[in-house]
């Protein structure tokens, strides 16, 4: 038994020294710096204390970011989930092709984001973009005069392409369990008389709880985080209202054409950020935590 342990340990030693090194390592020295007031360069480190995290909870650009970052998480992730669980619905019915709409729903998670972002920029271009095009086609005046990347519209813009990006990833997760429940509880259910709807709340969801669970914390790990996509999105010089939490830490490190290198405050955001997604993970957990159904 003690060899057996001491074997364990061995083969867990090297993926143990990476995680020390590369994340624990790196997040105490950013618990450090962001007690102090310092630009990243230099020895000329004054020392703040709480000051940075006192800033940062009375910034209203950083409070903006959380709202927009928050709205991702929940309004976003209600999205995503409610349009896999349709799909994966549909695509589970019988229909032909399934394989062909199945690639083509997760075909944006394997291209480029600057591509994604140019796909998504000519369709919102107000001139000869398709949804414009569309609105006058059907003669709807205020739809063809709409600006979806004006500044009061771009957020909300940039979020319908996210989740459009996003719902593929999560339908195949989702696909993926549900091909695993017995073709016979549903044979069953429909010989007792259940309604699709009884079907999906009595048997799909229950047995797929675990898989539901994964995606949910991935999820909310992706939008705690989501940096690319939005930044790509907004430009080079990002407007205010498309901040998201990682954009804000970006942006006061080292970010924007004229840089700011508040690497001390920014160490302050991405404290505050990691403390969230652990909250946030750990809350999920226990409240998705159920019993195994074993089938």
């Amino acid at each position: 038994m003690k060899t057996r342990k001491r074997l364990i340990a061995l083969f867990l030693l090297p993926a143990s020294l990476i995680y020390l090194v590369f994340f624990l390592g790196p997040a105490a020295w950013a618990l450090y710096y962001s007690f102090f007031n310092w630009s990243g360069f230099g020895l000329n480190m004054k020392f703040r204390g709480v000051g940075n995290f006192i800033e940062l909870f009375r910034d209203p650009i950083f409070l903006l970011s959380l709202k927009n970052t928050l709205f991702i998480l929940a309004v976003g992730g209600i999205i995503v989930f409610a349009l896999a669980f349709l799909l994966t619905v549909l695509l589970n019915s019988g229909i032909k092709g399934k394989k062909f709409f199945r690639a083509m729903i997760f075909l944006p998670n394997v291209i480029a984001t600057v591509a994604l972002t140019t796909l998504w920029a000519f369709m919102y271009n107000p001139v000869f973009g398709p949804f414009n095009s569309l609105f006058k086609l059907i003669g709807w005046e205020a739809g063809a005069k709409f600006t979806f990347t004006s500044i009061d519209h771009i957020f909300y813009a940039m979020v319908v392409a996210m989740i459009w990006i996003e719902v593929g990833f999560y339908l195949i997760l989702l696909i993926a369990g549900m091909d695993k429940i017995p073709a016979e509880y549903y044979e069953a259910a429909r010989i007792e008389g259940a309604s699709q709807w009884q079907m999906f709340t009595g048997i799909t969801v229950p047995l797929l709880w675990d898989v539901i669970s994964v995606g949910a914390v991935l999820y909310t790990i992706f939008a705690l985080k989501v940096f690319e996509f939005p930044y790509a999105f907004s430009g080079l010089e990002p407007p205010v209202t498309t901040y998201t939490v990682a954009m804000y830490l970006y942006i006061e490190g080292f970010g924007k054409r004229d840089p700011i290198y508040r690497l001390g405050y920014a160490t302050a955001i991405g404290v505050v950020l990691l403390l969230c997604v652990v909250v946030l993970v750990l809350l999920l957990r226990r409240l998705m935590r159920r019993e195994v159904v074993q089938y």
